[in-house]
């Protein structure tokens, strides 16, 4: 469990911004479940969703950036909770998945061009003895507006996307599981990307320059 315990370049759990937030927010408990629980809902709630926040530059996919910018998507989130995890003594690795969200914005779709979102980000925590999924993107107000139950975390069950709103509607599904990782694969990350999204990388795209924020919000 070494390597699932110790700082790396993305999943900086040493830096001063995740020790002073993961203490804040690990709870007085000393169970490893229930810190995992507090850690879970403070990046879910104090952190949020933000997929317009999505740079090319790899410095803002580091745990510790989405505490700086104060919101993010859901890979540094994920990030984010393995770093305070770690830094509890509790091991946590970083898992990626394409999604595919059938209620997403028209102004998403129409960027992305498709409805999956690829390489969507989660964390895996490893618990009384075995690895539970926890997924901490969408914040509540978040949830509210879209009419879906906010995800929550035991630390015994898998927290994963909903397959339906509290509509009925299709929500969530998940296409393809690219597996588990101790660091954040940046390489695969982005080759996977190129090839969903292959618009963004053109040769004038602002993308290249991590400037994907200021093209979609200006």
């Amino acid at each position: 469990m070494r390597e699932f315990l110790q700082p790396t370049p993305f999943i900086d759990s040493d830096h001063p911004l995740v020790v002073s937030f993961a203490e804040q927010h690990r709870g007085a408990s000393s169970d490893p479940r229930l810190q995992a629980v507090s850690l879970y809902l403070a990046v879910r709630d104090e952190i949020r969703y933000n997929p317009y926040s999505f740079s090319a530059d790899p410095q803002t996919l580091k745990a510790s950036y989405a505490l700086q910018a104060g919101e993010s998507y859901c890979v540094p989130k994920a990030l984010l909770l393995a770093a305070c995890a770690r830094h509890c003594g509790i091991p946590a690795r970083i898992g990626l998945a394409d999604v595919r969200n059938h209620l997403s914005t028209p102004r998403l779709i129409e960027l992305l061009r498709t409805e999956v979102f690829a390489m969507h980000g989660y964390t895996e925590l490893f618990i009384e003895g075995r690895w539970v999924k926890a997924t901490p993107a969408f914040n509540l107000t978040l949830c509210r507006l879209f009419k879906v139950e906010p995800l929550e975390f035991d630390g015994r069950s898998d927290s994963v996307f909903h397959p339906f709103n509290q509509d009925g509607e299709r929500y969530m599904e998940y296409l393809l599981d690219h597996g588990q990782f101790a660091d954040f694969p940046l390489e695969l990350f982005f080759e996977h990307l190129r090839k969903v999204y292959p618009h963004l990388f053109a040769a004038d795209a602002a993308f290249l320059a991590g400037d994907l924020h200021s093209e979609m919000t200006g």
